[in-house]
């Protein structure tokens, strides 16, 4: 760095390496049961990252360079939020091996005479009882990428880990350049999609934690790029590859409905047929090299234990929950689960054939709400789960996102104690912000949210 540069970028530099710090102290230094500290320190790197957007919207370049190092401080750190990892590397080197993560549950296989892959207990123990005890959830494209690590590191849970963390910044540099041009071609400002590259919460729950909704995401902005650009065919592929990393952008294919049958520059029923074909037709062919009954059996089984057994930091589901021991004396997860999807999926058809689809921007606006919605009736919403909506607001006047991304780490305090116990107070902190805001927003810009 040359003086003139320190001169005319002294201050943020200076908060550049306050963040460096952080994101260090974050992913070497920090244990998940330290939850003041955990909290301390992403309230500081949050307030940091809005100060760098604002100073440097004018300086693109800059902002890259920062997101880049960002997420370069985490590459030879494990890391120490999920333990969901162990699963992906343990997955990775059964499909190396020839065996098929839909079809073996690590607690039985394990035990088996013929099996053999490197630090197998290693990965039994680190992935815990309940990842353990079921079968793999993963679509395949994810199964790819763990099977790369697979291949290439077989014997190196850290080599696994920095080959995922690679992979997960490729993706976000690739959501970064297509956001881009999709702002650009929307006539939006560029700097926003920094509100989701630079955000302390994809950068620790993607590159730091090594979920890979980043990839998934990337997938998605390219498709919605492609879909705006009218190459409407290489968006259904790119959008079936979305669903291959993570099944959630299904729920956005009713949405396009009325967006391919709106007035101007009309794409017809014909071709939006042909979209849901060949973007379904490409996550089936991702599926057939684990095809059997049986799978297919095991992979929904898998799914729909989401919805009816698991429950954490939820917000409708629980009061629901609440009525259901006064009404019932017992949690009502089994029924709640069967009918909370139900009012999601009325709601995004409701947004489907209600709503007008004139534009992009209305398109993904209305993305937006939906799985907003989707995440509000869940029973289950781990931090990581925000990304889709939070890449989608960059493309809208609604911020709601941003606050909920800085809130949702509030649902680690269950990590802080051995019984993984929820404090209530801290949800409803977590919720009545975002809804709070939802509401200002809806105020504030009704006219746009009818338009």
């Amino acid at each position: 760095m040359d003086l003139k540069f320190l001169k005319l970028y002294k201050f943020p530099v200076l908060l550049a390496l306050s963040c460096l710090a952080f994101y260090f102290s974050f992913g070497y230094g920090l244990e998940r049961s330290d939850f003041p500290r955990l909290i301390l320190l992403y309230t500081a790197l949050c307030f940091l990252s809005y100060k760098l957007v604002n100073m440097l919207k004018a300086d693109l370049r800059l902002l890259i360079g920062f997101a880049v190092l960002f997420r370069l401080i985490f590459l030879f750190a494990l890391p120490n939020l999920s333990q969901d990892y162990f699963r992906f590397i343990w997955d990775g080197r059964l499909v190396a091996e020839g065996w098929n993560p839909y079809q073996y549950i690590p607690d039985k296989l394990i035990n088996l005479e013929n099996f053999s892959i490197a630090q197998s207990k290693e990965l039994v123990m680190g992935m815990g009882n309940l990842s353990a005890g079921h079968f793999s959830n993963y679509p395949p494209l994810n199964q790819l990428i763990f099977t790369i690590a697979g291949w290439i590191s077989s014997s190196s849970i850290l080599g696994s880990v920095i080959i995922f963390r690679i992979i997960i910044i490729l993706a976000d540099l690739g959501t970064l350049f297509f956001g881009r041009k999709l702002l650009k071609s929307m006539g939006l400002p560029e700097h926003q999609i920094f509100w989701y590259i630079l955000n302390p919460f994809i950068i620790i729950e993607m590159t730091g934690n090594l979920h890979f909704e980043s990839v998934m995401v990337f997938f998605l902005i390219w498709s919605l790029y492609l879909l705006h650009q009218r190459k409407w065919f290489w968006s259904a592929v790119i959008f079936g590859l979305s669903i291959s990393v993570k099944l959630l952008p299904l729920l956005f294919l009713p949405l396009l409905f009325k967006y391919f049958n709106r007035s101007k520059e009309q794409l017809g029923l014909r071709k939006l047929i042909i979209y849901y074909l060949v973007c379904i037709l490409t996550g089936i062919i991702s599926f057939l090299p684990f095809y059997s009954a049986e799978v297919v059996s095991n992979f929904l089984g898998s799914i729909g234990l989401w919805f009816g057994k698991f429950e954490f930091n939820a917000s409708i589901y629980y009061l629901v929950r609440w009525i259901g021991f006064q009404v019932k004396g017992y949690n009502i997860i089994e029924t709640a689960g069967k009918i909370l999807p139900i009012i999601s999926i009325i709601v995004i058809l409701g947004l489907s054939f209600f709503r007008r689809f004139q534009s992009t921007k209305q398109l993904i606006t209305n993305m937006l709400f939906a799985v907003t919605a989707y995440l509000l009736l869940s029973t289950t919403v781990h931090p990581w789960y925000l990304a889709i909506p939070l890449i989608l607001s960059v493309f809208t006047e609604f911020k709601y996102i941003l606050i909920w991304s800085a809130v949702i780490m509030l649902s680690y305090y269950a990590y802080s104690n051995p019984e993984y116990q929820e404090n209530m107070w801290l949800v409803a902190i977590e919720y009545i912000a975002l809804i709070g805001f939802m509401i200002y927003e809806f105020y504030k810009g009704k006219s746009q949210v009818s338009a």
